[in-house]
This record gives structure tokens, C-alpha cells and sequence, in this order.
């Protein structure tokens, strides 16, 4: 299978966008994130990871209905396409494989 590439954050994006389904759109997907991870996320770096994964192939994006609240202005919103979900069962099954790897004495260490 070919490697796909995700960064942990571009994988966290990602997976957020399938749990928003068709209601992913920028701060959507901050305040998913925040919340889920308790994670301080800013809109420069999600936009950045918005734009490397769009890049890749890996989501879409399209305007919605432009409203008053926003100026006239559409949000702008994301999928997952073929290749993201590709990409997606790629990165998991690479990190099951992984875990399922690790000696079970490995995982019971006690540190002083």
C-alpha cells in the first residue's frame, strides 16, 4: 500500500472532520478539537494543517450559504475524500500494528 503521510495534528484535523461531518468548518473544528482534546488550538495552525491536507488530496473544501452574521461572507467547509480516508486507514492500521506489537511487560513498567 502506498505510505500515506499525517502529521499527529493533520491526523487529529482529519478524524475531527469526519466526527463534524457535514458541519466541519473552521471554528467548528477548533472548538471540536479544544474540546475533545482539551487543547488550545489556534486558527493560524489549523489553517495551516487545513491547507497542507487540502494539499495532499486529502479533504475538500466548498462555500456555504453566505450569511448576514458573517457579512455576506459563505464559511467555508470540508470533507474527507477518497484518498484522506486512504490516507486515514493507512495511519491506523499502521498504529494498531504498532501497539499490537509492543511486549505487554513493556506496557506494565513501574518508574521511580
Amino acid at each position: 500500500m502506498k505510505k500515506y503521510r499525517l502529521g499527529e495534528f493533520e491526523e487529529v484535523v482529519i478524524l475531527t472532520i469526519g466526527v463534524l461531518y457535514k458541519e466541519a468548518y473552521g471554528v467548528s473544528i477548533k472548538k471540536e478539537i479544544e474540546a475533545r482534546l482539551s487543547r488550545s488550538v489556534s486558527m493560524g495552525a489549523l489553517h495551516t494543517a487545513l491547507v497542507r491536507l487540502e494539499d495532499k488530496g486529502y479533504i475538500k473544501s466548498f462555500d456555504g450559504e453566505a450569511t448576514e452574521e458573517r457579512a455576506g461572507r459563505p464559511k467555508k467547509y470540508f470533507q474527507i475524500t477518497a484518498l484522506g480516508k486512504k490516507a486515514m486507514e493507512y495511519t491506523k492500521s499502521t498504529r494498531d500494528a504498532l501497539w499490537k506489537d509492543i511486549p505487554n511487560v513493556a506496557l506494565h513498567l513501574k518508574f521511580s
